[in-house]
């Protein structure tokens, strides 16, 4: 985020990455603190992993959602974050639409066990990569310069160039 862009877009990526940041800790912080098996039997109840990927996502993927939260709320490595906040958040919402359309009552694993997939959890679910997608797409918007000088002065229209009267060569 450079000083060129607005300061509402300013405050509003930051609080962006803020809530997001937090809310990927707080998720990772309700998967640690139980012990992970329930976090296996939620990722199970999907049915898209063999036995072996469900026990390895159970124990990697709250400590890579505690690091990614760390990460967007640091604001270090904007690009790779958002995007990994995108993909995490797509295949989740995608795997709770799909549940919730074939009508299966399962936890949605979001924050620990106990919690079932409705509506509210897909509005919830939808506004998170509603917002991982904003940052995204902030994220890789062009970087204006603060300053150009003007061509006269060397700028970049005219680059190379000294400070020569018209007419005056070297």
């Amino acid at each position: 985020m450079t000083s060129s862009q607005s300061k509402p877009l300013t405050i509003l990526v930051w609080l962006a990455r803020l809530a997001l940041g937090g809310i990927f800790i707080y998720a990772a912080w309700t998967k640690l603190r139980d012990p992970w098996l329930l976090f296996a039997m939620a990722i199970d109840a999907y049915h898209v992993l063999p036995q072996w990927a469900v026990m390895v996502v159970a124990r990697t993927l709250p400590w890579f959602e505690l690091v990614l939260g760390l990460v967007l709320i640091s604001g270090k490595l904007p690009r790779i974050s958002s995007v990994a906040a995108s993909v995490l958040l797509a295949v989740f919402f995608g795997l709770m639409v799909q549940a919730y359309a074939k009508g299966e009552t399962i936890a949605c694993g979001c924050f620990g066990p106990g919690e079932a997939i409705s509506p509210i959890t897909l509005l919830r679910d939808g506004s998170l990569l509603a917002g991982a997608l904003f940052l995204a797409v902030v994220s890789f918007w062009p970087k204006k310069p603060r300053y150009e000088r003007p061509a006269e002065y060397g700028g970049a229209a005219n680059p190379g160039r000294s400070r020569l009267s018209a007419g005056e060569t070297r």
